[in-house]
């Protein structure tokens, strides 16, 4: 029987809802209602209601069975000034264009073909490394990745303005903190924060047009991403228009520099505290490797290192939860969820249930033995998303990160400087707050 009250849920007040609580401390707030109310939550936001929902099936259905009845929520939505119609925040007919479009680019053999790419940068990157200094592994991950990107979406000739466009797409990261922002100040409103935000926009206006009409004057088709979807073309023979590519470039930047760059440095911070699993990791690169470059060839045979990544990516997922908006009446949980509520669900909280996981706050990469992921409810682990909307770069930013720590683990171990405490930032993605500071050890 469907229920038509909205779920049980936390104290709210009167005004502001759950609003106080969860902005004090959002993961301890899904983490408690979730353990407290189960798989279905009714939370407030001052006056916008929002579903909760905790159980792989209700999330399956919200990403796949009804996806049609859900557009994205109001964060992103707030942010189309940013990310335009790209395939982040796009809907309905554009998004199946714009998907088909860019499919193409992210083609398993053209995303093999930027391994070279990684692997150099990352050589770059540890050949000015010295042993015993210490340094914030988070902005060493960032300044990679966003080199990697650089080159992999850009090419190489302008990677100062791409440098340009990370240190933008840095502001847009930290405005964003604020969840204020985005729920109830109006984007035409002349705060500090929005005026922060249309000035970082105007940079990367400037910088990426300007590339964009430098690619369509030359017409030579160059093997990075921005040509490639330059190039592209539909079913009716239409391609792009200047808009479109500006849009995707955005989208395709912040979630190739910055997602990266978090997995590889929560992934550091666990290494870091679990030498045993660190020890493991080094003799299957030892033994595969033997000190020599690796290659996207040699990924299927680093099974451990697959398993270290999968078990970061389920405790510090980079997109740390989803939200979606109903445009229509669905069915989901036993609740009808009507048309203008919310609908909230957590990749931290779903990748910590012991229904699924055994010591779920252990970091246990030999949890993934002996096809685990295949005995898993199909949304108990869904880092990337899930569905239609499925990150369309996952296999791009799996092998990037897959490569820099081979690359970079046998060439030096990382240890945490003493009494410097690192925490989670959960905004638009799960940074940590202050950096991880490390000590180099050379190998």
């Amino acid at each position: 029987m469907i229920k038509n009250h909205f779920p049980p849920g936390p104290n709210a007040e009167k005004w502001r809802g759950n609003y106080k609580e969860f902005r004090r401390d959002p993961l301890g707030f899904m983490m408690r209602v979730a353990r407290e109310h189960g798989d279905v939550v009714g939370i407030r936001y001052y006056r916008y209601k929002v579903f909760i929902f905790n159980h792989p099936d209700d999330i399956e259905a919200v990403l796949v069975t009804h996806n049609k009845n859900f557009i994205k929520g109001r964060a992103l939505r707030a942010n189309k000034r940013l990310f335009g119609e790209g395939l982040l925040t796009s809907e309905g007919e554009a998004w199946l264009r714009q998907r088909r479009l860019a499919q193409p680019a992210f083609h398993r053999a053209r995303i093999a073909s930027y391994a070279d790419t990684m692997v150099r940068f990352t050589e770059q990157m540890v050949r000015g490394w010295r042993h015993g200094e210490t340094r914030n592994v988070h902005e060493e991950m960032m300044r990679l990745t966003l080199a990697i990107v650089a080159k992999t979406l850009f090419n190489a000739d302008v990677t100062g303005e791409a440098r340009e466009i990370g240190e933008a797409l840095e502001v847009v990261m930290q405005v964003n903190t604020d969840p204020r922002r985005l729920l109830f100040v109006p984007a035409w409103l002349p705060t500090p924060a929005n005026l922060a935000m249309r000035r970082a926009v105007r940079r990367l206006d400037r910088v990426i047009y300007r590339i964009i009409s430098e690619r369509r004057a030359n017409g030579h088709e160059a093997r990075d991403l921005l040509s490639l979807l330059l190039h592209a073309r539909d079913e009716d023979g239409s391609g792009m228009s200047d808009r479109q590519l500006r849009d995707e470039a955005v989208t395709l930047f912040l979630a190739g520099h910055e997602t990266t760059a978090i997995t590889l440095s929560w992934t550091w911070w666990l290494l870091a505290q679990h030498p045993k699993i660190e020890a493991r990791l080094h003799a299957e690169l030892a033994g595969v490797l033997g000190g020599r470059e690796a290659t996207v060839e040699d990924l299927p045979r680093l099974r451990y290192l697959e398993m270290v990544l999968s078990e970061s990516l389920r405790l510090y997922p980079p997109a740390w939860s989803m939200v979606r908006l109903a445009i229509q009446h669905s069915e989901i949980g036993g609740y009808l969820v009507p048309a203008g509520c919310g609908v909230a669900m957590s990749q931290y909280v779903v990748h910590r249930d012991p229904r699924f996981f055994d010591a779920p706050e252990e970091f246990r990469p030999e949890r993934w033995e002996n096809d685990f992921a295949k005995r898993l409810p199909k949304f108990a682990y869904f880092p990337f998303g899930g569905g239609p909307r499925i990150c369309i770069g996952n296999s791009f930013a799996l092998m990037e990160a897959s490569l820099a720590l081979a690359t970079i683990a046998q060439k030096f171990r990382l240890t945490l400087v003493p009494g410097e405490p690192v925490e989670p930032l959960p905004s638009i993605t799960l940074r940590p707050k202050n950096g991880i500071p490390v000590i180099l050890h050379q190998r």
